[in-house]
């Protein structure tokens, strides 16, 4: 048995009119965004409820980022996602994700942006 998921694929989402790219290679899987804001309003989770009760404050945080990276690490997968093209996080390939300086300067612009 292989101690590693491996896949094969490549699909195009279409979310709102913009189409998401997903392609994967034997334990590589790349997620590919057209732009910052796809990416932010991907990844910026479900709309608010302004009528929502508040949610209780939990003593313990789950970080979503590092149980992506640990299901990655498990499934023996690689998961780079990028906008237009550009690696932001790297999931997979060690303890933490890698975060890379083009995903710090698209957050940065995307604050800039005339929305």
């Amino acid at each position: 048995m292989a101690n590693s998921l491996e896949i094969e694929a490549q699909l195009v989402v279409t979310l709102d009119g913009d189409d998401v790219q997903i392609a994967a290679s034997g334990t590589y899987l790349i997620v590919n965004f057209p732009s910052q804001r796809v990416f932010d309003k991907i990844t910026s989770g479900p709309p608010k409820d302004p009528n929502a009760p508040p949610k209780p404050k939990s003593t313990k945080r789950i970080d979503p980022l590092q149980q992506l990276n640990d299901l990655a690490l498990r499934l023996g997968l690689v998961l780079d996602m990028r906008v237009a093209g550009k690696t932001h996080v790297t999931f997979g390939t060690g303890r933490s994700a890698k975060i890379t300086i083009n995903a710090v300067l698209g957050k940065i612009g995307s604050f800039f942006r005339g929305d």
